[in-house]
């Protein structure tokens, strides 16, 4: 039998795997500004949960911007995701163009207020809990994941409208 040697360091622990989610995410507007809506579908292995809200005057990009940040507000705990968006908007202001906006004091490079500075503050702060990676797919398309996070978008639609 063989002893530890006294300063030595303990054995290291296995890493906890966290969860894997996949994302699909999408936004609708019946007119812009008009009633809008959200939806999410996300799935983890076999578990599968459908989101969907709007309001009654919003913006197109508004609601594309409320479907991820419900749908990661929706996790218990951190998690490695894949977010798909039809939403070059989405994609890009999360991965590209918010590190500038944070530099010049959420101004534009044009010296203008970002538009929904809101909810991107609200995005990148529930994108940090996570690890997100985030895909752009083709709208209408006839992706199956991104029909039906549509059509949960146009639910919220018809919820705001009551």
């Amino acid at each position: 039998m063989t002893q530890a040697e006294p300063n030595s360091p303990a054995p290291a622990r296995p890493a906890i795997a966290k969860p894997q989610v996949v994302i699909y995410t999408d936004g609708a507007c019946k007119g812009n500004p008009g009633r809008g809506g959200w939806g999410a579908w996300l799935k983890a292995g076999e578990h599968e949960k459908e989101l969907f809200g709007g309001e009654a005057n919003t913006t197109n990009n508004r609601m594309e911007l409320s479907a991820p940040i419900e749908a990661l507000a929706s996790l218990k705990r951190s998690c490695q995701i894949i977010i798909y968006t039809d939403s070059e908007y989405v994609r890009k202001g999360i991965t590209e163009w918010i590190g500038g906006w944070q530099r010049r004091g959420w101004k534009t490079a044009d010296n203008k207020p970002v538009k929904n500075a809101d909810l991107w503050q609200r995005l990148q702060a529930l994108e940090k809990l996570h690890q997100v990676e985030w895909r752009w797919v083709k709208g209408h398309a006839g992706d199956p994941g991104n029909e039906r996070a549509d059509a949960l978008a146009n639910k919220g639609v018809n919820a705001a409208s009551r």
